[in-house]
């Protein structure tokens, strides 16, 4: 019998709170790297465990948000219960069709994810692909970017695929050099890294994705995907070099959301099951297409047809 393989997701899934119409809003649950994980679950077959790595509080919404994940098909065996914690809250507003979020984490237990080394070195140990974010980073002091990183590395060493998504939110750290800081150390401990230009061009000054890639590729990344809206998508590997591919056009875009988890996802679900950088990256690209066309961080209609499987 086969040995299930293991892709873990690391970071904070949070409640989502979004309108509904006429006033009134609806409670969900999602997050970045959580998002990466509920699009990998349904895009790597049964041989594969998708978890989630995370700390919760021992209250109600937070034994409501183990039980979603659970439903999704999601390992909750990686999340660890913090007392007198709870989780994190968003809520969305929109404005002639610009989104906007306000959050509540100040009593987050996904903040304490690095507090106990021993219990993070267990986490990672024989997983097969591990996914972190900028965000996972942020939301940790200092100390704990470090035992973090220092924890990847080790994982790394032992075999892991190691993948960080970029995903900045200026309002998480303190300064700039801080967030630049944080994303050198979490690429500095990444196989695969996935930057956004406009993002990376506004933090570093990047004049071009390839400015992207150089930086990336210098921090020990041996593929780099910079992904550039509905620009072409600059993808380095080390065994392929350059290869550029452009999205194809997207008609009506309804909700930009969860476009680089989906992405995430759908690439290295690709990659750890055997397909090219090229393909990984097209399918990657063609499920962020469909996701964005759809209201929400999580489109599970997408899979009925059996298209993204």
């Amino acid at each position: 019998m086969t040995q299930p393989r293991s892709f873990l997701a690391l970071g904070e899934c949070m409640v989502e709170i979004a309108p509904a119409g006429d006033g009134l809003f609806r409670r969900g649950f999602a997050g970045d790297t959580f998002n990466t994980a509920w699009y990998a679950r349904r895009l790597l077959g049964p041989d594969w465990t998708v978890a989630y790595g995370s700390c919760i509080g021992d209250d109600a919404i937070s034994a409501e948000m183990s039980a979603f994940m659970a439903e999704q098909g999601i390992d909750t065996g990686a999340l660890r219960v913090i007392p007198d914690r709870t989780v994190g809250l968003y809520m969305i507003s929109v404005d002639n069709g610009e989104r906007s979020f306000s959050y509540w984490r100040g009593q987050s237990a996904a903040r304490r994810l690095a507090e106990n080394a021993e219990w993070l070195a267990q986490l990672l140990a024989g997983r097969d692909v591990i996914h972190f974010s900028g965000i996972t980073l942020a939301i940790l002091p200092p100390d704990g970017r470090q035992v973090l990183c220092s924890a990847l590395a080790q994982a790394r060493a032992a075999g892991a695929t190691v993948a960080f998504d970029t995903n900045l939110r200026p309002r998480l750290w303190d300064s700039p050099q801080a967030m630049r800081d944080g994303l050198q150390l979490g690429a500095s401990v990444a196989d695969v890294v996935l930057p956004s230009f406009d993002e990376e061009t506004g933090l570093f000054g990047d004049a071009t994705p390839d400015d992207t890639v150089a930086r990336y590729r210098a921090a020990g990344a041996g593929l780099v995907a910079v992904k550039d809206g509905a620009g072409p998508l600059t993808l380095w590997s080390d065994t392929d070099g350059t290869i550029r591919r452009t999205p194809a056009p997207v008609a009506r875009i309804v909700d930009t959301t969860a476009a680089g988890d989906s992405f995430a996802a759908a690439l290295l679900a690709g990659l750890a099951t055997g397909q090219t950088a090229e393909t990984a990256a097209d399918h990657a690209m063609a499920l962020a297409g469909q996701v964005i066309q759809a209201p929400g961080a999580l489109v599970p209609g997408l899979f009925e047809t059996g298209e993204f499987r």
